[in-house]
Order: C-alpha cells, then structure tokens, then sequence
C-alpha cells in the first residue's frame, strides 16, 4: 500500500499549522504575555542564559519569524529548524533535568521532544500542496532527506552553538557579585 501524494499534502498542512501556530502563541506569549520581554529576559538569566535579554528577543523572533514561515510553509525546512532549535534549546536549559512526562514538577522534556521530532518530519514532507514552496517551485528540493538534512543539523547546530557559547548555568551574571554565606 503505497501513500498517494495527496495524503502527504495534508499532512504538511495539518502539522505546519498545528507547530507554527504554537510557534506563533510561544513567541507573542515571550513578547506580549505576563511579564513581556523583560519577564522572559529574567527567566532566561535565572536558566543560565546571558545575556537574557539578548536571547528573550531572540527566541521570540525566532518563534515568531519560524512560525509564520511554517503557517505559509515558506522555506519550510529553515522554518522547521526554528523551531528545533528554540525547542532544543529549552530541552537543554529547562526540561531534560526533569525527567521525560511533562506533569512532573518543573516539567519533563515530553513536550519539547515532541515538537522537535515533527519539526524534523516537516523538514522531510516539505510545505506541501498548499505552500509557498510549491506556488515558487522549491517544495520538491527543500523535501525529503535534503529537507531533513536542513532541519536537524540546522536547528540542532544552531543550538549547540548557542548553548556553547551563552549558557552558564549556576553562576552569577556579570556585575552581580555571588551571594555570600556566612561561616
């Protein structure tokens, strides 16, 4: 029994929208929700990421940016790499340490693993039928492999990258002298 084309097109679209969406929600909470920006930065600063503000901004724009991209299912294997290494990112700094379910106390990486592995299969299906992709003519050669290629070495690269060379959990941030404890 082979998948007509048709099936994989609807696919796409059901998880582009379903992941950009979410895209979109994470990136306008960061920027508009609760304690906005500054809120996120503090949050950020508090997981090990310094500067916070720096990487608030950049992960809601990255969110955003990606999340309309996969909504148009524009580039959709850069889009996709977005969201793997935003996702990646939180799994490293804020889930892993909390085991996989994500009910447990401080919440597990089930939910950010999730959103990484259909990241990584829409970098394979491509945009789709109803994609910018295919109305530009890229959708055949951003698919398959190459598209997954693009997506997890993408996303997890660019993770990897940030978290080298911006992640210092359980120190201080610069100009803030370590509290002291009494002998």
């Amino acid at each position: 029994m082979s998948v007509d084309a048709a099936s994989i097109d609807i696919a796409s679209l059901v998880l582009r929208v379903s992941v950009g969406g979410t895209l979109v929600a994470h990136g306008w909470n960061h920027a508009f929700g609760g304690g906005r920006i500054e809120g996120t930065a503090g949050w950020f600063e508090s997981m090990g990421l310094r500067p916070g503000r720096l990487h608030a901004l950049m992960a809601t724009g990255t969110e955003l940016g990606a999340g309309v991209l996969l909504l148009l299912g524009l580039l959709t294997p850069l889009a996709a790499a977005g969201a793997v290494g935003t996702m990646a990112v939180a799994f490293v700094t804020a889930h892993l340490r909390n085991g996989f379910f994500i009910f447990r106390p401080g919440q597990g990486y089930e939910y950010v693993l999730m959103i990484i592995l259909v990241a990584c299969a829409l970098g394979a299906l491509g945009g789709g039928a109803v994609s910018l992709d295919r109305a530009l003519g890229v959708d055949g050669e951003l698919a398959g492999w190459t598209g997954l290629a693009i997506t997890a070495l993408a996303g997890g690269l660019g993770a990897a990258a940030l978290l080298a060379v911006f992640w210092r959990p359980g120190r201080e941030p610069a100009g803030e002298p370590a509290e002291q404890t009494a002998a």
